[in-house]
């Protein structure tokens, strides 16, 4: 017969009497509804059919009256002319996507993202990496307590993946498409850190809304991080011990593919940077004179390297090229 069972057992249930009342109705007609939604809409124009439906069974419930179907609104006001526009179509993306994240080779493509890590004591992590499309190497990672993601740690982690793939910032070849995929994170399309990615000779690139494209392969990384590897530790609830065996996991890790056994490893710390050597000011010199001529000179007694010298003179990476951007 092709009823349900619920159907069938509610006809067998009904009563002899029983009558259909959707039958043998008068319609009503709708003259009198279109003048109670011209009355309703009069000064919200900008109200739908549906919001205009239900200021009319409002009006009607604080007079007894029976409520009418949004349905018969959507059609008495479509016959009036009295529906909203539809909302335009969004424009398209220019760049075709197949459903790929993945490249045939490395350093065409690179992917970031950010994750927070909850710990028992309450505390939070927040990390951010970077990722080669290809070969799954994780270049960069930056990691501290707190909630939130500033540009800073991405421009300074940018910085880092480059020297490591190219042996210097200056190395990235011309010719070469480097894309720098992210998604619509503020640190991600703040102008700095776009300019510091164009800077660099990387391309940046952000998941477009309502797209196909997406930043996937990092939010695999993320969930999967997340997943099997956090979830097997027992952390005593130390937020420092939790940033550092995330440090020590992604340093020492020698495949493409994070083990627990990674996160068992011990490095001890680093020691404290060199203090940054006294500047002589000469008389009438500005603050950003003083500060241009001393990173100069640090960089002069490190040999160029510009890394050693951030690091001796405690700012980060990203501040000092953007002094020296100002020269040019």
């Amino acid at each position: 017969m092709g009823l349900a069972r619920s159907h069938v057992r509610d006809l067998l249930g009904r009563e002899e009497d029983w009558n259909d009342g959707r039958r043998h109705r008068t319609p009503t007609g709708d003259a009198g509804l279109l003048a109670e939604l011209r009355q309703e809409i009069a000064q919200l124009p900008s109200y739908g059919y549906r919001r205009a439906c239900a200021l009319v069974n409002r009006q009607r419930a604080a007079q007894g009256a029976p409520k009418v179907n949004a349905k018969r609104v959507y059609r008495v006001m479509a016959a009036a002319d009295l529906l909203l526009p539809k909302a335009p179509r969004r424009r398209q993306s220019a760049r075709t996507h197949e459903g790929r994240v993945a490249v045939s080779r490395s350093d065409l493509r690179w992917c970031s993202d950010g994750l927070e890590i909850k710990c028992d004591s309450g505390q939070t992590v927040t990390a951010t990496f970077m990722k080669d499309c290809c070969d799954r190497e994780v270049m960069a990672w930056r990691a501290w307590e707190g909630k939130g993601l500033p540009g800073e740690p991405v421009r300074e982690m940018l910085i880092e993946a480059v020297e490591r793939r190219f042996g210097s910032v200056e190395a990235v070849p011309a010719d070469q498409e480097l894309e720098f995929l992210s998604d619509n994170g503020g640190a991600y399309i703040a102008a700095d850190t776009r300019a510091l990615a164009r800077a660099l000779g990387l391309k940046p690139i952000n998941t477009p809304v309502c797209s196909p494209q997406s930043n996937g392969m990092a939010e695999s990384f993320v969930n999967t991080f997340k997943r099997d590897y956090l979830a097997a530790q027992e952390w005593p609830g130390n937020v420092r011990q939790l940033r550092q065996r995330i440090e020590e996991a992604l340093v020492f890790c020698d495949t493409v593919e994070l083990r627990v056994s990674d996160f068992d490893r011990y490095r001890h710390a680093e020691p404290p940077p060199t203090p940054a050597p006294a500047a002589i000011a000469p008389a009438g010199a500005s603050l950003k004179d003083v500060e241009r001529e001393l990173i100069h000179r640090t960089i002069a007694e490190l040999g160029g390297n510009k890394k050693r010298a951030a690091e001796r003179l405690g700012i980060s990476r990203s501040h000092l090229y953007k002094v020296l951007a100002r020269e040019d």
